[in-house]
Order: C-alpha cells, then sequence, then structure tokens
C-alpha cells in the first residue's frame, strides 16, 4: 500500500496590521540609531542612546520585532511547515547577519556585531519549528516562560566564554554594538507564536484583522513591514553618511563629552576617597578649566608629560578649591 499524500499546507491571511505594526517598529528602530549616531558623532552633549531611558527603548524595540517574528512565522506556515518558503527566508536573514558581522569587523573590529538582532532571529527560527504546531499552546507559553527568565535563573562564568556567549547566560556582557542573545530573547518569539497560535481566528473578525492600510501614513508603514529586512540593512549606512556630512559642516556639540567626563571625574575621585559634594564640584571645575588650557579634546587623547602635570595641577586644584581649602584655579 502507498502512503498518501501529504494534506498540503495552508498558509493563513496576511494582515496589513501586522505589517504596520512591523514599520512602526522600523520607524522607531531608525529613531533609536540616529540617536546613537548624533551621540556618537558627537552631535549632541552626550549619546542619549546609553542613558538608561535610551536602553529601555531599545529593549522595548528590539522586544517588539521579535513577538512580531513568532506571530510572522505562525502566519506564514499556517497548518504545517512551509519549507520552500521558511528556507528562502532563513537563508536571506542569516545571509544579511553575516554581512553585519563581516562589515563591522572591518569597520569596529573591537566591538563588532557577533549575535545582533538578525543573528538572533535567523537562530531562533530554526528552534522555534517545534512549537508551531506539534506542541500545545499551553507548552509554548511555559516554554517562553522558561526562557524569559532564565538569565535570572542560570548565570556562570564559564557561560562567558566567547563561543557561549549568544546564550546570554553568563555573568558579563561581551563589549559589541548590538547583542540579542537567545536567553531572554527568544523567549518574546515563543510569546509572539503562543499569541498567534491562540488568537489569529478571533484577530482575524475583529476590526484591526480586517483594517486595509489606504492613507499614505498607512500605505507606507505597510511597505515598510514587507521589506523591513532591506530597511534594516540600508538605514544605518544612510544615517551615518548624512550625519558625518552635518558634523563636517556645524562640528561637534560644545558640550559634547562633557557629562561623561565629569561623571567619570567623580567616580575616580570618590573611588580614591574624596567627598561626594566636593568630588562633584570639582568635576565641573576640570571640565571647565581643561578647556580653558587647551587640554579638552573632543576624543580621548594620549597627555605629553608636560599636560599630564598641568591636568593633574588643574584636578588637584579644583579639589581643593572644592573643599574650601584653595582659590579656583
Amino acid at each position: 500500500m502507498t502512503r498518501p499524500p501529504a494534506p498540503p499546507v495552508i498558509r493563513l491571511a496576511r494582515f496589513d496590521v501586522i505589517d504596520a505594526a512591523r514599520g512602526v517598529a522600523l520607524a522607531a528602530m531608525a529613531a533609536y540609531h540616529a540617536t546613537w549616531d548624533l551621540g556618537a558623532l558627537r552631535l549632541t552633549p552626550e549619546n542619549y542612546a546609553l542613558t538608561p531611558l535610551g536602553r529601555l527603548a531599545a529593549h522595548g524595540i528590539a522586544g517588539g520585532f521579535l513577538i512580531l517574528v513568532g506571530i510572522g512565522l505562525v502566519l506564514m506556515n499556517g497548518t504545517g511547515i512551509a519549507v520552500r518558503p521558511f528556507t528562502l527566508r532563513l537563508a536571506r536573514i542569516a545571509g544579511a547577519a553575516l554581512l553585519v558581522t563581516g562589515a563591522t569587523l572591518v569597520t569596529d573590529p573591537s566591538s563588532y556585531i557577533f549575535f545582533g538582532i538578525l543573528h538572533c532571529i535567523a537562530v531562533a527560527s530554526v528552534l522555534a519549528l517545534p512549537f508551531l504546531r506539534r506542541l500545545p499552546v499551553w507548552a509554548v507559553v511555559v516554554a517562553a516562560l522558561a526562557v524569559l527568565a532564565a538569565p535570572h535563573l542560570v548565570a556562570a562564568d564559564w557561560l562567558d566564554a566567547p563561543f557561549l556567549a549568544f546564550l546570554g547566560l553568563g555573568r558579563g556582557t561581551p563589549q559589541t554594538n548590538d547583542y540579542v542573545p537567545l536567553f531572554p530573547w527568544f523567549g518574546l518569539v515563543l510569546a509572539g507564536i503562543a499569541l498567534a497560535r491562540s488568537g489569529w481566528a478571533a484577530f482575524a473578525r475583529s476590526r484591526l484583522g480586517v483594517w486595509r492600510a489606504t492613507g499614505r501614513l498607512g500605505r507606507g508603514l505597510t511597505f515598510a513591514g514587507r521589506h523591513s529586512l532591506a530597511i534594516y540593512l540600508v538605514h544605518q549606512p544612510v544615517l551615518m553618511a548624512l550625519l558625518t556630512g552635518l558634523v563636517t559642516l556645524t562640528g561637534p556639540h560644545p558640550q559634547a563629552g562633557v557629562a561623561e567626563f565629569r561623571a567619570v571625574f567623580v567616580r575616580n575621585c570618590l573611588a580614591t576617597g574624596g567627598e561626594s559634594r566636593a568630588c562633584a564640584m570639582a568635576a565641573a571645575c576640570v571640565s571647565d578649566a581643561f578647556r580653558r588650557e587647551g587640554l579638552w579634546a573632543e576624543k580621548p587623547r594620549s597627555f605629553s608629560p608636560e599636560e599630564r602635570l598641568r591636568a593633574q595641577g588643574l584636578s588637584q586644584g579644583c579639589y581643593e578649591a572644592a573643599e574650601g581649602t584653595a582659590p579656583v584655579p
């Protein structure tokens, strides 16, 4: 007897609102990267992308993307595994991830991207296959919660080894410009899968499900959402080129690096036994004195022996003045 042919895979409907949501996430990502570029090029007083609020925004944007990845996997594969579309999609994402690694290895080898969001999406897409149909939804939810909780429950120094850093279960954070390890981020892909599997039928009948992009904004967002990989790869080089051109015309912001310098000065001052109020006052005094004496640099540089002595004298004089024992240098 011959085995009956496998039933064809029926892919689920594509929702304009999902594409538009992906477009919104792309816009938010571009805004974050523009903020990062402005800080890196010293066009703003500090790099606001690296502040606590900036890091929170980055996590929120990445999390939104990964939830949408999980939803998209369910919609793309439908009643089974759409092998050809899945394989082509995986090849595009994996190829783009390798391109990002190669490009950053050349342009910034000290902080090159070895496991950023594209790498995470590629690996997570493969790991997600059993969760698309074979396992019940409750098991997907349990797995999502376990992956999200893992970094808080499992942490060991040996997991900081370079070849295991992609897991995200070590105690440290590697030096890289984009780090989206499997734990906890794969948990958000699983959350998206659970959400889509449990709610897509009801969602398809809802107002959001039947919404169709008509205006310029809606059509633009859905277009961007349907071409998210290409936009992801292109937007950052374009932003950096434009802003680099801008900084050559305007020069850096006059207060660029001041807040960072003062924070480092205070930290070092406190570490050597300084009093907190005096350290803060001295930090402001030193940054002003360095500018006045020509010792300030937009980027870190090595002092000559004479400059080092002058800088030490200014620092000591500022601290003594802050304590009220000497005039301001």
